[in-house]
This record gives structure tokens, sequence and C-alpha cells, in this order.
């Protein structure tokens, strides 16, 4: 159990995903810990977790190493998008070096169904090397970042959903959809039919907030291109959900063996 008598113990976790939320929601509530969440920055207005917050990079690994010693941190989460990429290995070295416990937030995969035609690639450049053999109105969904593998398809028109506007370079032919999830399969359904969309591309994030397009996909028999997930640190203790990696960390800070 805490110990009344002791400071708070201090808790980093690397967010901006809505997992990152719900675990900043949950800790933020416990008087025993002192919760901060950091967000990359690269959403003009993102939405805030309970809990202290800071927004921009730690500048590397070292730059990391040195905030987890500087601000004390007792345990660090890596709940960042499954695309993030660099910062999760950012977050290994940088455990290793400050012997800071470290747990990977990560959400499932999607899977697909026996009545789904997707087309599983490594990269957008190769997603964009398909899409000329499958369709020519795509359904782009894969964040304002990275158009720029789309912009010399000049023969397909896209249809970009995103949070912030996207800048150039993009598609030439392009419309944009600012909107934010959860989303819904009634909506994504209409979206699909107004738009004419004959191809849906997406990146395997995971979570139920945005996978609605894929069903809407699936019953309008529109073949799906799927970007893989890129590589994480091996080794790593993970969990699937925010409630497991809340009982990590109580059972990590506050047990006879846990803490430092």
């Amino acid at each position: 159990m805490p110990d009344a008598a002791r400071p708070p113990r201090h808790v980093l976790i690397l967010g901006g995903t809505t997992e990152a939320r719900r675990l900043a929601a949950a800790l933020a509530a416990e008087p025993a810990l002192r919760v901060t969440s950091s967000l990359a920055g690269r959403v003009a207005a993102p939405r805030l977790p309970d809990g202290e917050v800071r927004i921009g990079g730690f500048g590397g690994p070292d730059g990391l190493a040195r905030w987890l010693r500087e601000h004390a941190v007792d345990a660090l989460i890596d709940a960042t998008h499954p695309f993030a990429g660099t910062i999760s290995f950012h977050a290994a070295q940088a455990a290793a070096t400050t012997h800071v416990p470290l747990l990977a937030l990560r959400r499932p995969g999607w899977v697909p169904g026996p009545d789904d035609t997707w087309h599983q690639v490594a990269s957008l450049e190769d997603a964009a090397t398909l899409l000329p053999t499958l369709g020519s109105r795509i359904f782009l969904t894969t964040g304002r970042m990275g158009l720029a593998h789309f912009s010399h398809l000049t023969d397909l028109w896209f249809l970009v959903r995103s949070v912030d506007a996207p800048e150039p370079p993009h598609p030439p032919r392009m419309e944009v959809l600012l909107d934010r999830g959860p989303f819904t399969l009634e909506g994504e359904r209409e979206l699909l039919h107004t738009h004419r969309i004959d191809v849906l591309v997406t990146k395997d994030s995971g979570a139920a907030a945005t996978a609605p397009k894929l069903t809407a996909a699936r019953e309008a028999g529109i073949p799906v291109v799927v970007v893989r997930r890129p590589p994480t640190p091996t080794g790593i203790p993970e969990a699937a959900t925010p409630a497991d990696a809340a009982e990590w960390l109580r059972r990590l800070l506050f047990t006879e063996a846990g803490g430092r």
C-alpha cells in the first residue's frame, strides 16, 4: 500500500494517444502519484490529459535521460502512437541509462477478417506505388505527415482526413477533411458513398476510435491498403490497456519489492 509519509512517486507518460489520456486520468486521481504527460506538439490544439503536461521534444535519448534524472522520475510509460517510431527507442535507451523502469502501453493492431481485402505494405512509399493498380478515388487516413509520398500521383483523386491542415508537397487533386475521431460506422459509410471512394489507405494504428472505416470498407467491398507498424524495442514489458498499465505501475511502486 502507498505510504502517506512519502512524497508522491513521479510517473512520466510519453503520450498523445487516447490510451495515454485514459491512463493519466486514472493515475492522477491517486494522491500517492505525481503524473506528468509529455506530448510531442505535432497537433496545434491537442487534447490535454489530467495531471501535469509538457509539450515538445527532449533532445534525443540523452535529453530524455537528463529529464528523468532532474525530475526524479520513478517510472516511465511509453504510450505513444504505434507510428511515433523513434521515441520508443529513445525511451528504451534513456530508461536503460537511468535505470528507470519502463513499460510500453501498446494497443493491439487490427486483424483482417475473412471478408476483408487488405494489401499490407511496409511504408507510405510502398502504398503509393500500389495505389494506381487498385483504384482512382482514394480515402487517405494516414494523417497530414507523409503526403509527399503521394504527390506524384496526378491521375488519382484523394480525400485526406487529418486533425490539422496539411502543407505542401501533397497530391494535386485533393480534398481535405479536417476531423478528429472517434468516428461512427454510419458516418464512415456515408463518407465512402458521397465521395465515391474505391480505395482506403490507413496505418495499422489499432484502437476502436478509427476502426469503423475498416468495417465500412468491408461492407462496400473496397480494398484497403494497410501500412504495417514500424519495429519497436525488444525486451520491454508491454501492456495492452490503460488498466493493465496502471496495475503494472501499482505493483512496481507500491509493493515491498517495487520502487527505488
